[in-house]
């Protein structure tokens, strides 16, 4: 038993959740696929995997495992990706998690150039407004936006952020305009359920102030749902430009409070922190870096 082959071939079949799709992947039979995985677990005298008819369960050795499996692998291709031809290709499948939003509108250009660059390179994009655990989950790299806290991950900002209140025109001139963000409780918000508001802000105070009637609001975990709301006149949305950009550039949307617009956020690309970086998260970083323009393209609208 090759050791090497053995272990990615463990790690192949966590990934993809089934032996026949750890076959297809690795271009090998799912027996044989069974055949190795049973070895490792011969060597290693320990169980890493309990089979069922329908699904396949991580041990507790197997989970601490494949954590460390799949770090020696890619440490192996980094170290293999230093000689010759492969110092120079970047080569292999990465896999990104993104927010819904963000990437339906403005991934794909990115994506697409990225790989012209880095034809060795496949994409496995999945997109998700929730906070994945990279490691646990297999992804190489994750894209998100906020104020990112301290962690053991590594945070390269990509591009600013920037949250504007908006609101339809005909919304504003039936409801009037307001000059000053108490005059908020007299409106009906479009809120983005996954937003952290900061009380110090004047805005987010009293978009939450207990004076409002939060009965007639709108909540939604989906941005553009909330943008489409603003434009068809259902109340006052705090979103990203990325999402709003387009449509205050049109004159479907207009920007109200402009002077209290809460501190700009950023996206990040996080990845895990490794002594050598995989050559495809490396390659993607460094051409991530500054494409979107400073200020964004979004921006762009003023």
């Amino acid at each position: 038993m090759d050791r090497i082959d053995a272990m990615r071939t463990f790690v192949t079949v966590v990934n993809e959740g089934t032996f026949t799709r750890a076959a297809d992947r690795l271009g090998m039979s799912p027996q044989l696929v069974s055949k190795y995985v049973s070895q490792l677990e011969q060597h290693l005298a320990v169980r890493l995997l309990n089979r069922t008819t329908r699904k396949l369960h991580l041990t507790e050795a197997g989970t601490s495992y494949h954590l460390r499996a799949q770090q020696v692998l890619n440490d192996i291709d980094d170290m293999e990706s230093e000689l010759g031809d492969l110092q120079r290709e970047a080569r292999g499948m990465l896999r990104i998690s993104a927010p819904v939003s963000f990437a339906t509108r403005h991934m794909a250009p990115l994506l697409s150039e990225f790989q012209s660059a880095n034809p060795g390179v496949g994409i496995d994009l999945q997109l998700n407004d929730r906070k994945v655990d990279i490691l646990e989950e297999g992804f190489d790299i994750a894209l998100r936006i906020g104020h990112l806290k301290s962690s053991s991950l590594i945070a390269k900002r990509i591009a600013p952020v920037r949250l504007v209140l908006c609101a339809s025109p005909a919304y504003l001139k039936e409801h009037g305009t307001p000059q000053r963000p108490e005059n908020l409780r007299n409106h009906r918000y479009l809120r983005y359920s996954y937003m952290a508001l900061d009380a110090s802000q004047a805005v987010h105070r009293w978009l939450q102030s207990s004076g409002r009637d939060h009965g007639s609001d709108m909540v939604s975990n989906n941005g553009d749902v909330l943008v489409e709301a603003a434009i068809a006149g259902a109340g006052i949305a705090l979103q990203p430009t990325f999402i709003s950009g387009s449509a205050i550039k049109e004159g479907k949307l207009q920007v109200v409070l402009p002077e209290y617009e809460p501190e700009p956020m950023a996206l990040y690309a996080v990845y895990a922190h490794r002594q050598l970086l995989a050559s495809k998260v490396r390659s993607f970083i460094a051409f991530s870096d500054g494409f979107f323009g400073d200020p964004p393209y979004w921006d762009h609208f003023e």
